[in-house]
């Protein structure tokens, strides 16, 4: 069986700038990974690239079997890829089950049709999203007023709305209390032990890093550098002097 997502020998360029260095990864579907490395080293762009966002200079980027390379970010969005990025991407002035209401519309092409939402099926499924990030009793409640963390939950419930296949979160504990980072951990790892789906997360937090408990890829100048556990990563020199150095370990 084919990857589900393949990234072969992707090289971008800006200007004299190497972002992306002959970068390959190949993800099987249902799996869980997570990207460290220095500010830099191309985490980012390897998203914008996946997303579509960016054009890669040379190499090519395949999804579910098709290569995705020249397709726009909206074809690409509808071929099941959804990203989250490190500020929330919600709307703040509707109700936490308004935003996610948007996206299960815009799943069935009913867009406008916001009567028949909360009817039959579609009113289940988003019962089910409520309860699945933890927030039943806030779904009436103005999307802004949430806590930073009860925020980033609700987007990634936006993502499953979606129906997104291959989840791509960019630090997404980025500044998150302890509790929260905790919580978003166990989130991410539902995601893939209980709904399937396949996520790649760019994290500078090592706590997170840790609690993911999947396997660790270590960019470098827009190359992999190192792929191990977490303490295997944890314990290697180079990666250590070059980045581990500056950030706390617990």
């Amino acid at each position: 069986m084919p990857p589900f997502l393949e990234v072969r020998a992707v090289t971008k360029n800006f200007g004299g700038v190497t972002a992306l260095d002959q970068f390959s990864i190949e993800l099987p579907r249902g799996v869980l990974r997570c990207i460290i490395g220095p500010n830099g080293c191309g985490k980012t762009t390897l998203f914008n690239v996946i997303t579509g966002a960016v054009r890669p200079t040379a190499g090519d980027i395949l999804f579910a079997g098709r290569r995705i390379t020249d397709w726009k970010s909206h074809r690409i969005a509808q071929a099941g890829i959804g990203r989250k990025f490190q500020v929330p991407g919600i709307y703040p002035t509707l109700t936490v089950a308004e935003n996610l209401e948007v996206p299960l519309v815009n799943r069935g092409g009913r867009a406008g049709v916001w009567s028949s939402v909360r009817a039959g099926a579609t009113r289940g499924r988003l019962l089910e999203l409520l309860d699945w990030c933890g927030l039943t009793d806030q779904a009436e409640e103005a999307a802004g007023t949430l806590a930073h963390g009860a925020k980033q939950w609700l987007e990634i419930a936006m993502l499953l709305a979606s129906d997104a296949e291959l989840v791509l979160l960019d630090e997404p504990t980025a500044g998150m209390t302890m509790t929260e980072t905790e919580r978003t951990a166990a989130l991410i790892r539902r995601l893939r032990d209980e709904v399937g789906k396949t996520v790649l997360v760019i994290e500078h937090d090592m706590l997170c890093v840790e609690q993911l408990d999947c396997p660790v890829i270590v960019m470098m100048r827009g190359r992999i550098v190192r792929e191990g556990s977490f303490a295997e990563v944890k314990a290697d020199p180079r990666v250590i002097e070059s980045y581990l150095g500056d950030v706390v370990i617990c």
